[in-house]
């Protein structure tokens, strides 16, 4: 950690990895889920149109803190070999409103929401209506990019995960994201969208504007988590599969305002039934239904940065106070 320019501490990509891992992120996602935290009231996130992209604006407040993220997102930059998503984060003091760290925001982003999903498949796997799972024998990851990349190995932080079927359309980022698995110790290797139908369960982490998995792609009771999407019109799930399945979202109003997935599927035909929300799979309060799979869908929401930001600021902080004893 550096001081920046008018002497706020600036916490980098590497700093961020030195305090938290993908586990302890789950870790911080779940207690804040727990805390009694409304998912509900969370405010609402802020985009700009760019000619490149959109601007992202994300506030929130927690009991001890304050802070926003602000992101671009350049759909044109996987083109270019660059990141998607880039972005810093603020944070502020909660009384006096005052800066109190600037961090990284593209690597938060690739920590935080492969940890939200974490706990969404986490928590599905145990609500299995055959027995409560505690592995992932077989996943199979639509896309080759960072998300992808660090939703496989934040899986295998919490769970037991067998084989790793990698999915993408290019195949040199494809052999680099399981060159890039195997280096973290994951038995990944590239694979086609028939290793979905046999899959335990399914990531979709593309930047597709249409649906890249249908009903008929999955095995009958397979967990599919959905986060590549981003706006009304982009989806990456095809509407037999989302009204098929039990849905989980991170927040029912945050999801209707920008979730694709539902909204498109919701355009191909009759109103869709209301989805559970995180707080209340994580409470137990999601009961699925025998054969039929289930489906978590997730735009990123501000919340969740800011818990994550706290548990960084934490162990950096106990850092700083063991060195000063010493």
């Amino acid at each position: 950690m550096s001081a920046g320019s008018v002497g706020v501490p600036v916490v980098s990509a590497a700093d961020i990895e030195r305090a938290m891992t993908p586990a302890a992120a789950v870790e911080a996602i779940d207690a804040a889920l727990r805390s009694g935290l409304d998912v509900e009231a969370d405010h609402e996130r802020i985009f700009a149109p760019l000619t490149a992209g959109d601007f992202l604006l994300m506030p929130s407040e927690s009991p001890d803190a304050v802070g926003i993220k602000v992101a671009t997102i350049a759909p044109g930059n996987t083109r270019l070999g660059l990141p998607k998503i880039s972005a810093w984060y603020l944070v502020f003091d909660r009384e006096t409103l005052q800066p109190a760290a600037i961090v990284d925001g593209t690597r938060l982003t690739t920590l935080r929401t492969p940890a939200v999903t974490a706990v969404a498949v986490r928590d599905l796997l145990a609500a299995d209506p055959r027995g409560a799972r505690r592995r992932i024998d077989r996943l199979a990851v639509l896309g080759s990019g960072p998300q992808a990349i660090e939703h496989a190995t934040t899986l295998a932080a919490i769970l037991p995960v067998g084989d790793v079927t990698i999915i993408g359309r290019t195949p040199e980022r494809v052999e680099d994201a399981v060159l890039t698995l195997r280096e973290r110790g994951i038995d990944a290797h590239a694979g086609t969208l028939a290793a979905a139908r046999d899959a335990d369960v399914v990531v979709t982490a593309t930047s597709s504007s249409t649906p890249v998995v249908d009903l008929g792609d999955i095995a009958p009771s397979a967990v599919v988590a959905a986060v590549g999407a981003h706006g009304l019109d982009h989806r990456e799930l095809g509407a037999d599969l989302v009204r098929a399945a039990d849905v989980v979202v991170e927040a029912r109003a945050s999801a209707v305002r920008e979730s694709g997935n539902l909204a498109g599927a919701a355009r191909d035909g009759a109103p869709l039934a209301e989805p559970a929300n995180l707080a209340e799979l994580v409470s137990g309060r999601v009961s699925r239904r025998p054969g039929a799979p289930a489906v978590y869908t997730g735009v990123g929401m501000a919340w969740e940065d800011l818990a994550v930001v706290q548990g960084i600021m934490e162990v950096m902080r106990r850092g700083s106070a063991s060195e000063e004893t010493t």
